[in-house]
């Protein structure tokens, strides 16, 4: 799916990004816990680069903990509770974050 409009999704992810909170989100029908880092556009389609601390199938190392993810792909966005803190790591640059978004929209 190839878009220009934004995303439902969008708002309450910049609104966590902002305010560096973690959301509860469902990617391709897995539940994640996201710190959300950067929102922009990647071959005209909306991503998310976020942090993620919820699955316990990624590797041990915190630096690889990254995930990308298609903004129109996103359900059941929630904010976390307040006692869960935002996460990152060393690894995090945000005047470049990666080479998941060619477009920064924003990124904290």
């Amino acid at each position: 799916m190839t878009t220009t409009t934004i995303p439902v999704a969008w708002e309450p992810l910049e609104a966590a990004l902002r305010a560096r909170r973690p959301v509860h989100l469902t990617y391709h029908g897995r539940p994640r816990l996201i710190s959300p880092h950067a929102l922009g556009w990647k071959n005209s389609r909306p991503m998310l680069l976020g942090y993620q601390t919820s699955d316990p199938d990624t590797a041990v190392d915190p630096r690889h903990q990254w995930r990308c993810m298609h903004i129109d792909e996103i359900e059941h966005i929630e904010p976390a509770d307040t006692q869960t803190k935002w996460a990152t790591a060393t690894n995090y640059n945000p005047s470049h974050p990666f080479n998941t978004i060619d477009h920064v929209t924003i990124a904290v």
